[in-house]
């Protein structure tokens, strides 16, 4: 994966590296009106995080929850070669999915993680004209995506195999190694802290990790901010 990592420095690295900057900002201001009285616990990659249940300032990822319902209640036909998503994308997805069903919770984790990363990946820039676009797993596996992408993608898919929503965060962070903004899931398991990277081939516990800075971390039913220092 490492010709993929450096293939990404480029001009969009910096247009992450300013959004990241503002989420970080935005976490921040939140947590002064939802969070700043919470006891800060440890976490994951060497931090500590408070709680919120707000979720209503993440627009782009309830908006792409929001897509997501609408593309689970009924889907057009089409090719799967369609940039559309369509009964057949969903068709192939669940098929995926229900030859893992009966798999014990972690080579779920490893076949879903697998499986997503084969996608290739695209900058938000060329595949939708944006500097930053959250796609729902159907845009993802219709047209393909960056770093959140995948990341929802996977978090959708381990919700829809039996994951609890406790067991998921979307985590959106700063690579120090390379300076840049960039989106894994992360998956709690019997006890232990993995991640499912795009960068990275195999699923790794967190704590193998070191060059992450988690800015905050998401599910369907809370947010964290995290602060550095576990």
């Amino acid at each position: 994966m490492a010709a993929f990592r450096n293939k990404r420095i480029n001009l969009e690295r910096f247009h992450k590296i300013l959004f990241m900057g503002a989420l970080a900002l935005a976490a921040l201001l939140l947590s002064i009106n939802h969070a700043a009285a919470a006891k800060a616990s440890p976490s994951f990659f060497n931090s500590r995080e408070t709680r919120s249940s707000n979720l209503r300032p993440f627009k782009k990822w309830n908006s792409a929850l929001r897509r997501y319902s609408k593309e689970a209640a009924g889907q057009k036909e089409g090719s799967c070669k369609a940039t559309v998503f369509n009964k057949c994308h969903y068709g192939k997805w669940m098929k995926f999915l229900d030859g893992i069903r009966d798999k014990d919770p972690m080579t779920q984790v490893k076949e879903v993680n697998r499986i997503m990363n084969r996608a290739p990946y695209i900058l938000d820039s060329n595949n939708w004209g944006k500097e930053d676009y959250w796609a729902s797993p159907g845009e993802f596996l219709s047209r393909n995506g960056d770093c959140e992408d995948y990341a929802i993608t996977k978090y959708i898919s381990l919700k829809l195999l039996g994951f609890k929503l406790d067991q998921l965060r979307v985590v959106a962070l700063k690579d120090l190694n390379l300076k840049i903004g960039h989106a894994i899931l992360v998956v709690f398991l019997n006890g232990k802290t993995y991640v499912l990277d795009n960068q990275i081939k195999r699923v790794v516990e967190s704590k193998t990790i070191r060059h992450y800075l988690p800015i905050f971390s998401i599910n369907g039913k809370n947010w964290w901010r995290h602060r550095q220092g576990g």
